[in-house]
């Protein structure tokens, strides 16, 4: 590579690094305990379990009414309405039912209903209480919102910009060296720099893949928006103009309908007419897979809600798909307790990668430039020194 492409690459490197270090030490920080959330609830008491039932119940007893579930969900706020009803995949004996004064309410209330027995178990505190809820909001969207997470998104761009031409920048420097060599005989600065390499290095295609999952992630309000006025108002367009409706149909034989209709498939969560995710008109199923990744991925299923008659049914489009498996490649929440270990090891070295990153700016913007001698500059990183020319 010739000095004059060393040099662009090299600034290309610092500032993209400079730029986003310290939003994503923030996000690698945050991240951390986002991996273990569940963990984390159990342990602070605000995971909600299924409590036990008796013996002569069975090891696995059948789903009860799921209108049975929403009224005794309602008995508790009898002036407000549905909006959602879902179910996690881990815990199918738990229905998460989302009530609101209208449709849109910010406000709502989530109240978890015993699948099995349809009694309430409690009003959960949802993403584990104050820390969880904090520490998830600063990695989505740093308490900003939409403009928040569009600025993480852009962060996130930055950080794989600079993994890119790092990986340029790491290619000459390791023709002079073994890989993953350390020399622990040079300056501090040295030391930290050929650790800063490694750590790159190792973690490369980790951070790569996360980078890029987090980014995706951070347009899903712009994706369901557009695929809420493309798509989804197609399947809805021979209900427009209709009145809203009034009387609703059975949702438990709404939600046994869908699942007749997908088989090998059940339900992951339904909306309520009149909700961003359904119309006026209709009870929004999404149904989705029963496999570890199968089961990110959703199908809407829409069905009338005042004739409980199917209209529509249709794979999500690609952009939506591609969004769906961003989010359990980013998190690691799909592979069980291995992957959610290498996942956390991998942050902890991008952690100690992008400070160590920071250390090696700081060190090298305040220290004097001495005169090398020939032998020792040949030795040194053409990245570290190509930096000591752009700065």
């Amino acid at each position: 590579m010739s000095p004059s492409n060393l040099r662009r690459w090299s600034w290309i490197h610092k500032w993209s690094s400079l730029v986003c270090t310290v939003f994503m030490l923030l996000l690698c920080l945050t991240g951390l305990p986002l991996i273990y959330h569940h963990e984390i609830g159990h342990l602070l008491g605000t995971d909600v379990e299924a409590p036990a039932l008796p013996a002569e119940t069975g090891a696995n007893p059948p789903r009860g009414n799921i209108d049975a579930v929403l009224a005794s969900a309602r008995a508790l706020y009898p002036s407000k309405i549905p909006m959602y009803i879902s179910m996690e995949i881990d815990e199918p004996a738990i229905w998460n039912v989302t009530l609101g004064d209208h449709p849109n309410d910010e406000h709502y209330k989530p109240i978890a209903v015993d699948s099995r027995t349809t009694k309430v178990i409690t009003e959960p505190a949802f993403e584990g209480g104050v820390f969880m809820s904090t520490m998830f909001r600063l990695h989505v969207d740093l308490f900003a919102g939409l403009p928040g997470k569009l600025f993480l998104g852009f962060m996130g761009l930055l950080l794989i910009v600079a993994v890119v031409s790092g990986v340029v920048l790491y290619a000459p420097f390791m023709r002079k060296l073994d890989f993953g060599a350390v020399r622990h005989e040079r300056s501090r600065v040295i030391k930290w720099l050929d650790l800063h390499n490694l750590l790159g290095i190792v973690t490369l295609v980790w951070v790569f893949v996360v980078g890029a999952t987090g980014m995706v992630n951070t347009w899903a309000d712009l994706l369901l928006k557009y695929w809420q006025n493309n798509e989804l108002a197609v399947m809805l367009k021979p209900y427009e103009g209709q009145p809203q409706v009034t009387r609703m149909s059975s949702l438990h034989e709404a939600i046994v309908r869908a699942e007749a209709a997908e088989p090998g498939m059940r339900v992951g969560f339904v909306a309520f007419p009149g909700t961003p995710f359904s119309s006026p008109h209709h009870y929004g199923v999404f149904m989705r897979g029963d496999e570890a990744f199968s089961s990110r991925l959703y199908k809407p299923v829409l069905i009338d809600a005042a004739t409980g008659a199917i209209t529509d049914r249709r794979e999500l489009p690609w952009y939506l798909t591609a969004l769906l498996l961003s989010q359990p490649l980013h998190f690691g929440d799909y592979g069980g307790q291995p992957m959610k270990l290498l996942w956390a090891l991998l942050d902890i070295g991008t952690i100690i990668l992008l400070g160590s990153g920071l250390y090696l700016w700081l060190k090298r913007s305040r220290a004097p430039r001495p005169v090398q001698q020939p032998r020792e500059a040949a030795q040194e990183s053409p990245a570290l020194a190509a930096s000591n020319k752009a700065s």
